[in-house]
């Protein structure tokens, strides 16, 4: 199943790493934070590890490790504006519960 990306999201992604002039795409990961448990890591990805699963919309890659992969399987990243405020969504169907704050997220 893997994961997915809507074309927003994709837009947005390609416009910054042109921007930045270099990248393969990004990097989604999680890592233990906030109250929940869990947090989403975004960050642009250079170069490939072998052990990444790789996952490619509108020409951007989105790179995950192994681990990450478990608890982000199956999860939709979009890129959504609301009034002043715009960024990534998580659509992910494994969280079971968030923080008030909406930073972290438990499975």
């Amino acid at each position: 199943m893997g994961v997915s990306m809507t074309s927003a999201a994709a837009n947005h992604v390609a416009r910054y790493i042109e921007k930045r002039g270099k990248g393969v795409g990004i990097r989604l990961g999680v890592r233990t934070s906030g109250c929940s448990g869990m947090a989403y890591v975004l960050e642009y990805v250079d170069d490939l590890n072998t052990e990444d699963e790789v996952f490619e919309f509108e020409g951007v890659k989105v790179v995950i490790d192994p681990k990450s992969l478990v608890y982000l399987e199956g999860t939709e990243l979009d890129f959504v504006k609301e009034g002043l405020n715009e960024g990534f969504k998580f659509n992910n169907p494994n969280v079971r519960s968030e923080c008030g704050c909406g930073e972290s997220f438990n499975v």
